[in-house]
């Protein structure tokens, strides 16, 4: 665990390098570690998420599930990523999306009570959960972008080259529901691209 408490905090300084030692071990210090297997949920929808997320080592998947009943999935989120869904988790109000590991996953996990904390102790806290939630922001703008620019092809295309380590992790089911395209039309794009 103390090495990939490491990680953690090595992922901190690179976002945010004016944070001082001891700032960092008292952020380190309301860290939860959590361990989770396949299929589990680290969040379901419907309740409030209680702590935000950073995945050391695993995969998980944000989804949701349509009127027809059907889940779509909206997100992959890997080692060095956050886990969370923030407008929820900031609000304090029940999720509208779970989220399922894909594999066994372990996570530092922050509560909303200890983020505000280290945000009104340290405020290169808050400018590293400003940063954060930028980039978190960013991931949801491309996300929707892509549905409105893109083709079907573009996207599976860009999936490739932006999260090339996850294509061989993640079921084609899984993908296909984030592509937002039926399977048959992913083993088309995957033959024509197969033969340029």
């Amino acid at each position: 665990m103390e090495s990939e408490s490491y990680k953690y905090e090595e992922s901190v300084r690179s976002i945010c390098p004016e944070v001082t030692d001891f700032e960092l071990s008292r952020f380190v210090s309301l860290l939860t570690f959590k361990e989770l297997k396949k299929k589990d949920l680290f969040l379901q929808s419907g309740k409030v998420q209680k702590a935000i997320g950073f995945i050391s080592k695993g995969l998980v998947r944000s989804f949701y599930i349509d009127h027809e009943g059907n889940e779509i999935t909206v997100g992959f989120y890997a080692e060095g990523d956050y886990v969370t869904h923030y407008p929820a988790f900031l609000s304090r109000e029940p999720s509208k999306y779970s989220i399922q590991c894909l594999e066994p996953t372990s996570l530092f996990c922050l509560s909303f009570e200890d983020q505000q904390w280290i945000y009104q102790q340290f405020p290169s806290f808050e400018r590293y959960g400003r940063l954060v939630a930028e980039e978190i922001l960013k991931r949801q703008q491309a996300r929707i972008e892509s549905f409105i620019f893109q083709t079907a092809e573009e996207r599976y295309l860009d999936f490739i080259k932006r999260q090339p380590t996850l294509f061989n992790r993640v079921s084609l089911s899984h993908l296909c529901s984030f592509l937002g395209i039926e399977r048959q039309t992913l083993t088309r794009i995957r033959q024509k691209l197969a033969h340029q």
